[in-house]
């Protein structure tokens, strides 16, 4: 199978592409509370402190996150600076991998054709693409696991790659944690008791490879902490990691069938050519993908927390059976059905619907604020922010692209390359529009405000923090110092520590920043006077020292 292309340049392509769509306006927008902020603010404490072992947040020890994310973010502040390009300059880079590593495999398996349009398909979806223009830990955190799977496959015909294996789901697990091996495990004993039917998967000496490995891998930053901390941290790390499991963590509970939801539509158009590939019989690496799709999305099902990017790790096996499906229709193996038309139309329009309607409703708030219920989102839309009216035309052209390329006839190899490439780099330019102007503008309704004030206040000698809420964004844009507070203070809980800056001695002006459906607790409080109300936040003052 050929194409017009000499399939040599290909992955010259496929880079190019990653650059060309995850590195621009990096870094035009703030960050987004709270897991970008948490991040890049764990990372800004890393190069501020000296301490690389240590995970912090605010300065204290922070147990939710192995370091190696934190690593790479520090690494890329050094260079270019602590700002919002540096805090998700790594996932870019990771997301060009990613598109690299894809193609690479795919060619493996079967050929160039086969990796391109996995590559191509891995770009142009939308929770995909997004997630590598982000501050946050999963890109880099799947990536992991995915090569140890892949290298976990390849090491049934070749032993070597079993040592691959083991690096990179201990890589995994110095990234997000002990949910790297389970995942692997998972999806292992699944294999061998599915379609392996219990006969050996590994022989002894390749389990005792991969476990030395992965733990030696994972031990340079757990057995350090053990050795240099004490047990305590480890324990709170753990406790979190089966909190995480069991309790609906920080408000994030939702039902069953959440994250099916989350990847049919989030993962447009993967999903909707993933769907009967993994309806149907896979053999080889297929079986693998298939078996690690249906483990990430029971296991994030269970889980009581329940975070969109929870299921991200099924953006892999979902792409590969996509591919495979574009694939075969494009050698004639497949037939394209009514169900695909439907489902691309209705997800398609519902997606293009929304990205139309954010900037109509941006430029008609007067007329929308009325049906609205929630008092902090009626104070956000009070946010000045120009809208031209071009923005509605990035959903619009959208849909208008995916119905010509659904409806225009498809009856060779070369049209149906035509549509495969149409698709996935149509969806890719649609989210390069909008991340570029509207998500700068949604930035500005809901917390712009608050930024603000932690910018205008940063470099003076001041307390700031939140009240009534939780967030990170005071302490990486006001760029909180180390040592800033009283020594008597560091053995404070966040509780006690905010009735401190309340109603205690204080050395310094302080300042608070609340939400306006939080304020009528703090209202009458006989220590704080109101300095402002603006776009849902209100920002108090402390009255005497």
């Amino acid at each position: 199978m050929r194409t017009q292309l000499d399939q040599k340049y290909f992955p010259y392509i496929v880079l190019a592409l990653g650059i060309l769509f995850f590195f621009p306006f990096l870094g035009n927008v703030h960050l987004f509370d709270w897991d970008e902020i948490n991040f890049a603010e764990s990372a800004r404490e890393m190069i501020l402190t000296g301490n690389y072992s240590k995970v912090q947040i605010d300065y204290k020890p922070f147990w939710e996150k192995p370091p190696l994310f934190f690593w790479m973010q520090a690494g890329a502040m050094q260079a270019l600076g602590v700002n919002e390009f540096a805090a998700r300059f790594s996932n870019a880079v990771v997301g060009c991998i990613t598109l690299w590593v894809v193609f690479s495999i795919g060619r493996s398996i079967r050929n160039a054709n086969f990796g391109l349009i996995w590559a191509l398909i891995y770009l142009g979806s939308f929770t995909p693409h997004l997630y590598f223009k982000s501050g946050i830990i999963d890109p880099t955190f799947n990536l992991f696991i995915f090569l140890g799977i892949y290298f976990s496959f390849k090491a049934q015909t070749n032993s070597k790659y079993i040592l691959l294996s083991g690096i990179f789901i201990g890589l995994s697990i110095l990234t997000k944690g002990p949910v790297g091996g389970l995942i692997w495990g998972l999806t292992a004993v699944s294999y061998w008791i599915l379609p392996n039917k219990f006969k050996n998967l590994f022989t002894l000496k390749q389990i005792l490879i991969f476990a030395s490995s992965c733990i030696a891998v994972a031990s340079l930053w757990f057995a350090n902490e053990l050795i240099d901390n004490g047990f305590w941290f480890f324990q709170e790390f753990i406790e979190y990691q089966i909190r995480l499991f069991s309790t609906p963590d920080a408000g994030h509970g939702q039902p069953f069938y959440y994250h099916f939801v989350v990847v049919l539509i989030g993962c447009f158009p993967m999903s909707i050519f993933g769907i009967p590939a993994l309806a149907s019989k896979q053999e080889g690496f297929g079986s693998w993908m298939k078996i690690t799709f249906w483990v990430v999305m029971i296991l994030f099902s269970i889980v009581t927390t329940k975070i969109v990017h929870y299921s991200s790790m099924a953006y892999f096996p979902l792409s590969f059976m996509a591919a495979s499906f574009l694939y075969d229709w494009l050698s004639g193996k497949r037939q394209w059905n009514k169900w695909i038309t439907f489902g691309l139309l209705i997800i398609g329009f519902v997606l293009s619907l929304v990205l139309v309607a954010v900037p109509l409703i941006g430029m008609n708030t007067a007329k929308i604020i009325p049906y609205i219920k929630d008092p902090f989102a009626v104070k956000n839309f009070d946010a000045i922010v120009h809208w031209s009216g071009f923005e509605v035309f990035i959903g619009l052209t959208y849909f208008i692209i995916l119905l010509v390329l659904i409806f225009v006839k498809k009856d060779s190899f070369h049209k149906k390359w035509w549509f495969i490439s149409g698709i996935t780099l149509s969806t890719a330019v649609c989210l390069f529009l909008v991340g570029a102007t509207i998500v700068p503008k949604i930035e500005r309704y809901t917390q712009g405000a608050a930024i603000d004030f932690y910018e205008s206040k940063r470099g003076q000698d001041v307390y700031i923090s939140v009240i009534g809420f939780k967030s990170y964004a005071h302490l990486f844009y006001f760029q909180k110092q180390p040592d800033s507070e009283p020594a008597s203070t560091e053995k404070m809980t966040p509780l006690e520590f905010e009735e401190w800056l309340l109603t205690g001695k204080i050395d310094k002006p302080a300042f608070f920043v609340t939400r306006i459906d939080r304020y009528e607790a703090y209202k009458n409080h006989p220590n704080l006077e109101l300095i402002e109300e603006k776009n849902g936040f209100v920002f108090l003052k402390r009255k005497n020292i």
